[in-house]
């Protein structure tokens, strides 16, 4: 089944493009299924990028899927128009009292900031206990991982010497993992991020449970246990040429970065690297998607109620 996604959002054509099954409303409606509902708190300067990157993941499975885009209330985007931001994102304060079966939350480049200093640290700490009675499943991608691990655990990120930045090797440490079902034992995913946080940490916690790792940029993937969530650091949803755009936009900004690490082939940054991730990222966000299917209630309101 495809994802359901508006025919004017920009990334609907992309998919298309892609092979990607998409839907409009009118044809999802035709469907006598239950779709599952799927929240996108999108924190990232590029809304329509992000957006196309975890659609293109989350509309690969054999379930229709609802997507909707979710905003802070407040948070201005300076680099997405507001007229896209209108048409296709809710304010988070709007759909409190709905409910989803899944939400990602993405990152946002504020690593270098002191949680607390966040301009949207109180909505956010009122969406992640909102999640405990409205949401099903989370997955938290990078600083919005690093951001629940700090609300909930008290575990902290830590500000690395110089970023981590580049396609690292990672290696399947749980295999059993219904997350991580096909997976290699050893994999490459991109890489991008001036902190991270203590597999020390994460070990010292019984609910947490550490599932991707490198021996390079530490823990990649953390379930919990106790929240039916996941903690990503890392960036399966990268396309091929993210990397190189964020090497020329500091590279432009004249701010401090090296080569992206085992990216371009031997180094030389006028070739093309080649997307090593892709597959991966379809199975960790099917999976994702399959255990929430498997494991959720069939009425929307009984998420939150149910144990």
């Amino acid at each position: 089944m495809p994802i359901n996604i508006p025919e004017s959002l920009p990334a609907y054509r992309v998919l298309c493009d892609e092979g990607v099954m998409v839907m409009g409303a009118a044809d999802a409606k035709r469907q006598d299924i239950r779709p599952l509902e799927i929240g996108l708190l999108n924190l990232m300067p590029k809304k329509i990028e992000t957006e196309t990157q975890f659609a293109r993941l989350i509309g690969a499975t054999p379930l229709q899927i609802n997507l909707t885009l979710i905003r802070m209330t407040e948070h201005q985007s300076k680099t997405t128009s507001a007229q896209h931001m209108e048409a296709f994102y809710k304010p988070f304060q709007s759909l409190k009292g709905e409910k989803f079966d899944g939400l990602i939350v993405t990152g946002a480049p504020i690593e270098h900031l002191a949680f607390e200093d966040v301009t949207y640290w109180n909505e956010l700490l009122e969406v992640m206990d909102w999640t405990e009675t409205h949401v099903h499943s989370l997955f938290g991608v990078c600083w919005g991982g690093m951001a629940m691990l700090w609300h909930w655990y008290g575990i902290d990120k830590h500000l690395l010497p110089a970023k981590a930045f580049g396609c690292f090797q990672h290696s399947n440490l749980y295999p059993k993992s219904p997350y991580l079902r096909g997976f290699s034992d050893e994999f490459v995913i991109p890489v991008s991020r001036w902190t991270e946080v203590k597999s020390e940490d994460i070990s010292a916690c019984q609910d947490l449970r550490v599932l991707l790792g490198s021996d390079v940029t530490g823990p990649c993937l953390i379930e919990d246990l106790r929240r039916r969530a996941l903690y990503i650091f890392n960036h399966f949803e990268y396309d091929t040429e993210t990397l190189r755009e964020e090497f020329n936009r500091d590279l432009n900004r004249q701010s401090p970065i090296s080569v992206p690490c085992n990216y371009f082939p031997d180094d030389d940054t006028r070739q093309r690297p080649s997307n090593r991730w892709r597959s991966h990222g379809h199975l960790l966000y099917g999976n994702w998607i399959n255990e929430i299917y498997q494991s959720t209630p069939y009425d929307l309101a009984e998420i939150g109620v149910q144990p």
